[in-house]
């Protein structure tokens, strides 16, 4: 197996709740689980992460609801509006609509279309699809960057 070389590990209050939200409403595919450890490896196209049950081993502070707070974690998808239809077809609410971003990047604007969700915990999802790049000093985003 060809390991990624950073693979965020989320403490979940319900393993099996947030695995059933990742396999079943966002279609992660379970690559390998310790069901004895409330562990479970997932990945979808590339992107993989790590679900755990709460442990004091990792803790650095107090868990509070939303967790992660401060991170989202940016997932590419080849079809982000199928992703979005499926997402909502399971009745989870989104963070953010769908929408298209542009972000400079040096001389060059590179282009997402995108939408928010939270998972169970509250860790925010952020599922994005390529839209290339342009040159930049095209039209500003609402919030006023090119």
């Amino acid at each position: 197996m060809d390991w990624a070389k950073l693979v965020p590990e989320l403490l979940c209050s319900d393993t099996a709740r947030s695995i059933a939200f990742y396999r079943d409403v966002l279609n992660f595919k379970i690559l390998y689980e310790r069901p004895e450890e409330g562990f479970a490896y997932m990945d979808l196209d590339g992107a993989s992460i790590m679900l755990e049950r709460e442990s004091d081993y990792w803790f650095t502070g107090k868990l509070e609801r939303p967790y992660g707070r401060g991170i989202n974690f940016e997932i590419g998808v080849e079809d982000v509006d199928a992703l979005c239809r499926r997402v909502k077809a399971a009745g989870v609410t989104l963070f953010r609509e769908i929408e298209e971003r542009w972000y400079r990047v040096g001389d060059l604007e590179s282009g997402n279309r995108q939408f928010l969700v939270q998972d169970p915990d509250g860790y925010l999802l952020r599922f994005a699809q390529d839209l290339g790049v342009r040159a930049a000093g095209h039209e500003k985003d609402k919030r006023g960057r090119a």
